[in-house]
């Protein structure tokens, strides 16, 4: 598991990933078909699947809708939503009621032909952030009726037709919003329109094509070198190249190996030490737009510029789990001084449990709630330890959700270190858990934790320091995400309950007595995932 600057890393993931909002939960099956489209017969067949109120969703409806417009009947365009249906049989969805609402009514506008659907969609997109609001003037500019529109948002017909909606991108595997199908494959191509028309126009496949096809323009080419190591597990250069095909269009991509000659003259050239590097030549230029879409993640290199990417892999290094001496120094694996903070090779500490969080995660607050009934389990058979996940040191300290979780996370380290006995610093945690970016954390300071002893180590030069230390770890482990356990000091999981926990801890210790007992699992409709990391 890799460390990385995790908020870099989202915002870069927004630039070139096509990340979307992700749904939350799985909802129940309920065998209703989604609302029907008349299909052109030798049309080619478009599916977008997204959340009303997710930026991405929008961006991708706002580039589709002049591209199904120019094509006409050459495409047979269907519109669904992401969701989940509850036990109740209430309708949710990841931005919460409005972008239900929002469902609702632009599933209802499908109803009225793909023709007013696209001109509602394009009014209804302009102000996303304020839907539901604003609907009946986007339908009365799109020629929909209002009050038919009404009814059926607010009727029986409107929770069917979003019911089925939801069960079709359940059935079509359509997790993140965008999810884009083309002719039943998922669509890689790029996310501008003309990228949409070009990528709608391949797939007519020999059969006749709309005029609107002769008049795209070819994108511009643009190279780039990927440099790995196929020694790297986590390098992924091909991942990256491929997301990099969404801005470009035309990029023509060369991978090359360490092992490869050219592959270290590059790398020199470009003051390349870690891998995987991105490297892009001047044709970059050529795709004005894509240039300017990704200028802030390109920095100079030599004559090239290099995408900022997570790079941790030094090729120059001992692999720890190889066989092979890869530095020549006659020292193999664990025995290489560079080695030592590879989990296969750091000393085992029976009964240890140590956790990595960013202090306001929600995530992160789940696993260590979950902690209270785990340390319960196994008492004094448990060392627990916590820690946490950021970057900077001094007054550069910087966290995924500000400054606030900096603060806090020396505030906790510092209650860690002051009142580590029998885990009492996890009292002051679990309270803080309650309302975790609440600014009034002495009112946690309590039951024998001093709220002076807390400050006077967290507004000094001592709390920084503590923090500064404690990331160590998370680097040499190259740990990212939020919550990442590590059991005995070598092994590494994922969960936040506290079932969870428990099973992973006693894979490696099952001798304890806390083993035996019966622990609470996540409840089926319960969040699942991480912040940050990969």
């Amino acid at each position: 598991m890799r460390h990385v600057h995790v908020w870099m890393m989202i915002a870069l993931a927004t630039a070139i990933f096509a990340v979307g909002c992700k749904k939350k939960s799985e909802g129940d099956k309920t065998g209703q078909e989604s609302a029907a489209v008349t299909k052109v017969e030798g049309a080619v067949d478009f599916d977008l699947y997204i959340m009303a109120k997710c930026p991405y969703g929008v961006m991708a409806a706002n580039a589709v809708v002049p591209a199904i417009e120019q094509l006409g009947d050459g495409v047979n365009f269907k519109l669904n939503f992401i969701g989940t249906k509850k036990e109740d049989g209430s309708l949710d969805s990841m931005h919460g009621a409005e972008e239900v609402e929002g469902d609702l009514i632009e599933i209802c506008a499908s109803t009225q032909g793909t023709a007013k659907l696209l001109k509602f969609l394009t009014c209804f997109n302009k102000e996303w952030q304020k839907i539901p609001k604003g609907w009946e003037a986007c339908a009365k500019e799109a020629g929909i009726d209002e009050a038919k529109l009404k009814a059926c948002k607010d009727g029986d017909e409107g929770k069917k037709l979003l019911t089925a909606s939801f069960d079709a991108a359940q059935k079509a595997q359509a997790m993140g919003s965008p999810t884009i199908k083309l002719n039943g494959e998922a669509y890689k191509g790029g996310r501008k329109t003309n990228d949409f028309l070009r990528g709608i126009c391949n797939a007519f496949a020999g059969k006749a094509k709309p005029k609107a096809c002769s008049d795209i323009p070819e994108p511009a080419k643009v190279n780039v070198i990927a440099i790995t190591d196929a020694r790297c597990k986590d390098c992924e250069a091909d991942k990256i190249i491929d997301s990099l095909k969404q801005v470009f269009p035309g990029l023509q991509p060369r991978t090359l190996d360490w092992s490869d000659e050219e592959a270290k003259a590059i790398a020199k050239e470009a003051s390349v030490k870690m891998l995987p590097a991105i490297l892009f030549d001047d044709s970059i230029d050529k795709d004005k737009e894509g240039a300017e879409h990704m200028a802030r993640w390109l920095v100079p290199a030599g004559k090239y510029k290099s995408l900022r990417v997570p790079a941790e892999f030094d090729p120059t290094a001992e692999i720890c789990d190889n066989k092979t001496d890869d530095t020549g120094n006659g020292k193999v694996d664990c025995d290489d001084e560079t080695c030592k903070d590879n989990l296969l090779c750091r000393e085992e500490k029976k009964g240890q449990l140590d956790v990595f969080v960013m202090s306001q995660c929600p995530y992160g607050v789940m696993g260590l709630n979950a902690m209270k009934e785990v340390l319960g389990a196994f008492g004094k058979d448990m060392t627990f330890n916590v820690h946490y996940i950021a970057d900077g040191e001094g007054d550069a300290l910087q966290s995924m959700h500000g400054p606030g979780e900096v603060a806090e996370d020396i505030r906790e380290l510092c209650a860690m270190k002051n009142y580590a006995k029998d885990n009492k610093f996890m009292d002051y945690i679990w309270c803080r858990n309650e309302n975790i970016r609440s600014e009034d954390w002495k009112s946690c300071a309590k039951d024998g934790i001093k709220a002076d002893v807390i400050e006077k180590c967290s507004t000094s030069d001592e709390g920084k320091k503590l923090l500064e230390e404690d990331l160590k770890i998370a680097k040499s482990l190259k740990i990212g995400g939020s919550p990442t356990w590590l059991v005995n000091n070598r092994t590494t999981f994922n969960g936040v309950a506290a079932a969870d926990i428990q099973k992973n801890f006693c894979d490696k210790n099952g001798d304890l007595a806390g083993c035996k007992k019966q622990l609470a699992a996540a409840p089926a409709s319960a969040p699942q995932g991480s912040c940050g990391g990969k």
